[in-house]
């Protein structure tokens, strides 16, 4: 018997389906298991060997390899839902978990939906009628409004609007989500351009908005049962953003002006309230530098940083859901305690833009110590593909105030290793060491490096990277693209001993390690991989073998061949991707540095740049297709640039 009961009837899960992949699969099994709850894993054909279905009681195969076919497919879901007597389904975040038809069917099929009523999911799913029950509830909206279907309608509403309210200004898709269909306008010309070309459809279901400059990311953890009892769990800062993604997350939002905590709390409830809301959910709002609140949307679904609410609240907010869906109340409140930070770590490498990296995990070192969590699904060995995200972990570090969180995390990313694949480490160290994001609580700034003055050579190194002066906390949304935080961090990779190429760039080869020892000490050398190629691959610090100056000379000839490939005017696909946007025609000229053609991988879009002049021959692909790396894109002649 399970161990829930309700007073409206008992709702038993005795077998909960988790219809999701990666690092949130793992996190719900892992409550499940805890409840005594028989957990269900789904998998695609690649995942077959995860972590997610190693930890569930069963794992039953979805049939395919493409996520259409597998995780986004509804009928596969419930078919084996069916197969394996599940009595409800977990949605996790992302894939089906805002899809309101598959919140139906799960219902029409008997079974429990993990998650808001798929009416709630539905309303709150278009924006644009989002936003009518915020205003209606009395939350403070944008200034912003639909937009007019026909192109000719919608040009000179966008003109008229922005001359009302100032650039810039913004178009929104209502029925985006996860930060996409936003595009950003600074002035006429600007719009005019966007306008040209356009079909009507193009503006089907479209909004305006003023962008709010200089505004902070806060959102509200909340939680809402059956028995219309309503919390907020925590609030949470999620400022620090690129493209719109969220890079750093922690809980409570720090430094909030006096009365802000509790408006956005009133806010939450009244947006709750007003469409009947039962579940787990996050109220997202920006938080101007003057303290004006305005709405931005709910989120029906567990979040990515849930991870940081649970920590200064000490509830698990995936057995909340499944309270609620149980028909429980919740469950007691707690005091919240301390502070705590959450980073992606990602396979992006920073030094070629945040691009998404795919290969194998040679190895991995996962950091511990007090107040340290890790939410991860890789293993060394394990593969990171291009089907789905970039993320390899979590890594939630918590202190009694956020100081001491600040220096835990700086810490556990240091010990962070992985070998196979670049991360977003480095940047992530820059960005909690700058004097915005640390503000006040620098450790220094509070005193807590008592003993390790920054003059001090034998201090640890990650005390000497702290900000020598202190300053407000200030970032917003838009901080680390207006302050080009990307490019200091591209800059102090350069600055790295050998991290340059022959011509000046920063590398985006991978990089190998090998423990060394210099005069009794020891030492870490780094060196790209196939550096030491030998005729049936790399001689590695496991293997022993010592390599030959000609296998040397051999490993740098196939680099610089496999460069070479790459050289020229025509454009070759730079990793697996999916052509989103082609730009330019056969004969047109381009010169270099022109925009051609765009890639998306793993969510993030990568821009394709002529390299030189010349004029276009053929273009191979078009929007939709994919591409494997080195895949001929575009045929370009080369031509002279006129002086």
């Amino acid at each position: 018997m399970s161990i829930f009961r309700t007073r409206r009837g008992p709702k038993p899960i005795h077998k909960l389906l988790i219809a999701n992949r990666g690092e949130v699969a793992v996190r719900v099994i892992r409550t499940a298991r805890e409840l005594g709850i028989t957990s269900v894993a789904v998998y695609s054909d690649q995942d077959m060997r995860s972590q997610a279905c190693d930890l569930a009681d069963e794992a039953y195969a979805l049939g395919g390899s493409a996520p259409a076919d597998t995780y986004l497919s509804a009928s596969a879901i419930l078919q084996a839902a069916k197969k394996t007597g599940a009595d409800a389904i977990h949605p996790g975040y992302g894939f089906l978990s805002e899809d309101p038809e598959f919140a139906s069917a799960v219902h029409k099929a008997g079974l429990t939906w993990v998650g808001p009523k798929a009416s709630a999911i539905r309303a709150l799913g278009n924006k644009i009628s989002a936003r009518s029950i915020a205003a209606s509830s009395k939350v403070p909206v944008i200034p912003g409004g639909p937009l007019p279907a026909k192109v000719s309608e919608g040009l000179g509403a966008t003109l008229q609007f922005a001359r009302r309210h100032g650039y810039p200004v913004l178009i929104k898709r209502a029925d985006a989500g996860g930060g996409r269909g936003i595009t950003r306008f600074d002035s006429d010309e600007d719009v005019r351009r966007h306008f040209q070309g356009l079909e009507d459809s193009a503006l089907k279901e479209c909004f305006l908005e003023k962008m709010v400059l200089g505004a902070r990311h806060v959102e509200t953890q909340c939680a809402r049962d059956t028995h219309l009892n309503f919390r907020v769990v925590s609030t949470r800062d999620c400022s620090v953003q690129r493209r719109n993604q969220k890079i750093i997350e922690e809980a409570p939002a720090p430094h909030l002006p006096v009365g802000v905590e509790e408006a956005l709390e009133n806010y939450s409830r009244a947006l709750f309230e007003a469409i009947d809301y039962t579940g787990v959910g996050t109220c997202e709002f920006l938080v101007s530098a003057d303290s004006h609140i305005y709405f931005l949307e709910v989120n029906p679904r567990l979040q990515v940083e849930h991870t940081v609410s649970e920590e200064v609240s000490g509830l698990d907010l995936v057995a909340e859901q499944l309270r609620i869906a149980s028909g429980q109340p919740l469950s007691e409140p707690t005091h919240s305690r301390g502070h705590s930070i959450e980073v992606r770590i990602t396979s992006e490498n920073p030094a070629d833009d945040l691009m998404p990296a795919t290969g194998r995990i040679r190895s991995i070192t996962w950091p511990g110590g007090p107040g340290v969590r890790v939410d991860s699904f890789v293993r060394a060995g394990d593969s990171i593909g291009s089907d789905y995200d970039s993320l390899i972990a979590k890594l939630i570090v918590t202190g009694p105030n956020r100081s001491l969180a600040l220096a835990r995390l700086l810490r556990a990313i240091d010990e962070f290793t992985v070998e196979g694949l670049p991360t977003s480490a480095p940047m992530l160290t820059h960005i909690l060491t700058h004097p915005d994001f640390c503000g006040p609580d620098s450790p220094r700034a509070k005193g807590t490096n008592s003993s390790a003055s920054s003059q001090d050579e034998d201090a640890p190194a990650h005390w000497k990277r702290w900000p020598k002066t202190r300053s407000d906390f200030a970032v917003y949304t838009k901080w680390f693209e207006e302050l080009r935080i990307l490019d200091e961090v591209k800059e102090g990779l350069c600055q790295e001993p050998g991290t340059r190429s022959d011509r000046g760039e920063v590398p985006v080869e991978e990089m190998q390690s090998f423990t060394i020892e210099i005069d009794g000490r020891r030492a870490v050398l780094k060196v790209p991989s196939g550096f030491f190629a030998g005729p049936r691959g790399a001689a590695t610090a496991d293997s022993g073998e010592q390599p030959t100056r000609r296998q040397l000379l051999r490993g740098r000839g196939a680099r610089k061949a496999q460069a070479h490939t790459t050289s020229g005017p025509s454009l070759r696909a730079p990793i697996q991707a999916t052509v989103v946007r082609v730009l330019a025609l056969p004969g047109q000229k381009v010169a270099a540095g022109d925009l051609v053609l765009v890639l998306e991988s793993m969510k993030m879009e990568k821009p394709i740049l002529a390299h030189e002049a010349g004029q276009i021959v053929d273009i191979h692909v078009k929007p939709g297709d994919t591409v494997k790396a080195g895949d001929l894109m575009v045929s370009i002649n080369p031509i002279e640039e006129a002086q």
